[in-house]
């Protein structure tokens, strides 16, 4: 099995037994999930796969981590299986140029909670609130659509290029408010000023391919940007009619869940103005 087949099927097995693992979203008691040693934070599907593994500690680390750090896992743990994109030079055999492609490898971790003779106190930062508040979140998107409120439903209007939201009266929580808000700023991301993400760009209508994997981006798109406010992640009305859908192009198509996380994480990336190191794609 490569890379894709395993991590596809651990998450095609949480979703047949009724977990769908972006509902889950960190909060400022657990930390987002991130490597004990370069305390960099896991990105796309990862974030996902950690979290559903329900530690109350963010810290993962290899088996051959922790054998530097002079500890050992716990006999009988499992671990987890996390991916990463690794640069591959190829070169064309007619031009004779050389272009790089991004080569999926997987890895296993291991929660710090599995393991014995590490001595480890969390930075008190740790505790902290979690990323910005979700208004600030919004208000400080760069080259932000145009947000009409007082509308029946929620929308992104690539043509027009703006944002539909009912008010948020209509929403039985703020939660909910955003992650709606979320969800339609990271459809956004996808247009040809922003992103330019296919999968909006050639967008023929609701059942069409490319719109099932988008709504799959922006859907978890809205948990990350959940995830960075601090806020649960409340599921939008129409999301569940669409699990159904996306678990059987799951088991078609095996790279669907981690390329859609990968884009996700980019649209996340472009609204909270991250900027993207070449080896952060993990």
């Amino acid at each position: 099995m490569n890379a894709y087949d395993i991590i596809t099927g651990r998450i095609i097995a949480l979703l047949e037994q009724g977990t769908v693992p972006w509902h889950k979203p960190w909060t400022a008691t657990t930390g987002i999930p991130q490597n004990l040693i370069t305390k960099k934070p896991y990105r796309g599907i990862n974030v996902f796969l950690l979290m559903s593994m329900r530690y109350a500690s963010p810290f993962w680390l290899t088996f051959h981590q922790t054998s530097l750090l002079g500890g050992s896992v716990r006999k009988g743990e499992k671990s987890c299986p996390v991916v990463f994109w690794k640069p591959l030079t190829v070169k064309d055999d007619q031009s004779a140029e050389e272009r790089k492609i991004p080569l999926l490898r997987l890895y296993h971790v291991f929660n710090l909670a599995q393991c014995d003779g590490l001595s480890f106190a969390p930075p008190p930062e740790l505790f902290a609130p979690v990323g910005s508040k979700p208004d600030e979140i919004v208000s400080a998107m760069p080259n932000r659509p145009v947000i009409k409120h007082g509308m029946s439903y929620a929308f992104y209007s690539p043509t027009a290029d703006e944002v539909g939201m009912p008010n948020r009266d209509c929403f039985d929580s703020d939660a909910g408010f955003y992650a709606t808000l979320f969800h339609e700023l990271v459809h956004s991301t996808g247009h040809a000023s922003r992103l330019r993400r296919s999968t909006l760009m050639e967008n023929t209508g609701f059942g069409s391919a490319p719109y099932s994997r988008e709504e799959l981006i922006a859907e978890l798109g809205s948990a990350f940007l959940c995830g960075h406010a601090g806020i649960g992640n409340r599921t939008i009305e129409s999301s569940a009619a669409y699990l159904d859908g996306w678990l059987n192009k799951m088991k078609s198509d095996r790279t669907l869940i981690v390329q859609a996380a990968a884009q996700a994480q980019k649209a996340a990336d472009y609204i909270i103005s991250k900027t993207v190191g070449p080896h952060d794609e993990v």
